[in-house]
């Protein structure tokens, strides 16, 4: 056993852990809007919870056991690495230092995204530029923080940092007028932009982009069949809309043989991930194909109304692909 890690997280083997307990341990943002957050009835919603849910269904056969734990950024991998999650699906970036040195892997990417500014459209600004001796506000243990010291020393920028423990406290420091600015994700800060009246009419989100911000689910590095499964999931959803499966008509596609055998790869293949033959179409059936999802939480059905930009299918200009199963 790992120095310091209880027996659990250490053991490498999730799936059976989850299934002992009979839950799924999702590590998820304490509230981001079209990501992870809780709505009014007190259900969590969001792309990174529906994708929580999508791995329930596989590997437990239903979506809802799941248990939501949300987590700040400084506290996410410590979370999953003592076995507190079992899987972490928190608009998390995917970079090398992550995984070479947190003894964590990521299973793949399921948001692109990009760092930005936001200010005042009172103040004026109208680039990064304009940000020449402005205080920053920044969440700690994130990629933007990195970024932002990184960013501003190559562009001799002079820029003070003011970096806050949490999302939420990070966009009450900006709205309260503690900071000119507000980096993080795009995605992240027109969320938080929800958060205030009229927000789009008062806040602009500048044009530029600092970095590239592959959000992706995270598990810890000792148990590959759990990878396998969390991997494969994200790509069945992917795979899901490049054939035009819903999740309305999911269950009557797959009783096509060979639609079944093209999605899914058969009962060798569920064996060897340990879950019971019709995993896809379970995880489809729960919340539906990528671009579902996308809809519903982030896009024209949402209340963010994002443009789907580099998470179009590869077939219409985006970056979306999955891998065949065979």
């Amino acid at each position: 056993m790992a120095a310091g890690l209880p027996a659990h997280a250490a053991d490498g083997d999730t799936l059976a852990q989850a299934r002992a307990r009979g839950t799924l341990r999702c590590g998820v943002s304490e509230g981001i809007a079209g990501f992870s957050a809780k709505d009014a009835s007190g259900r969590w919603s969001g792309i990174d919870a529906d994708f929580c849910r999508a791995v329930a269904a596989a590997a437990l056969g239903q979506a809802d056991k799941v248990t939501f734990v949300p987590l700040k950024a400084s506290g996410r991998f410590p979370a999953l690495r003592t076995g507190v999650v079992d899987l972490l699906s928190r608009n998390t970036t995917w970079t090398l230092a992550r995984e070479s040195t947190l003894r964590v892997q990521f299973a793949g990417i399921l948001y692109y995204d990009g760092q930005a500014f936001m200010v005042s459209r009172q103040n004026g600004i109208r680039s990064i530029a304009g940000l020449d001796h402005a205080t920053v506000c920044v969440e700690k243990g994130t990629s933007s923080e990195d970024h932002l010291a990184t960013y501003s020393a190559a562009n001799r920028l002079s820029v003070k940092p003011l970096v806050v423990d949490s999302a939420t406290e990070v966009a009450d420091a900006f709205f309260s007028g503690r900071c000119s600015a507000y980096t993080a994700d795009a995605s992240q800060l027109a969320a938080a932009r929800l958060r205030v009246r009229d927000g789009s009419q008062a806040y602009a989100i500048l044009p530029e982009r600092i970095s590239k911000e592959p959000h992706g689910p995270v598990v810890r590095n000792d148990d590959q069949r759990w990878l396998t499964l969390v991997r494969w999931v994200l790509f069945s959803l992917i795979a899901a809309e490049e054939a035009g499966i819903t999740q309305a008509d999911a269950s009557e596609h797959m009783r096509n043989p060979a639609v079944a055998r093209a999605f899914e790869a058969g009962a060798d293949a569920s064996q060897a991930l340990g879950v019971e033959p019709g995993w896809a179409a379970r995880a489809v059936q729960s919340v539906g194909n990528y671009g579902e999802m996308f809809d519903r939480n982030l896009g024209a059905q949402s209340p963010l109304g994002l443009e789907r930009g580099l998470n179009r299918l590869w077939t219409q200009g985006g970056l979306m692909y999955a891998p065949p199963v065979r």
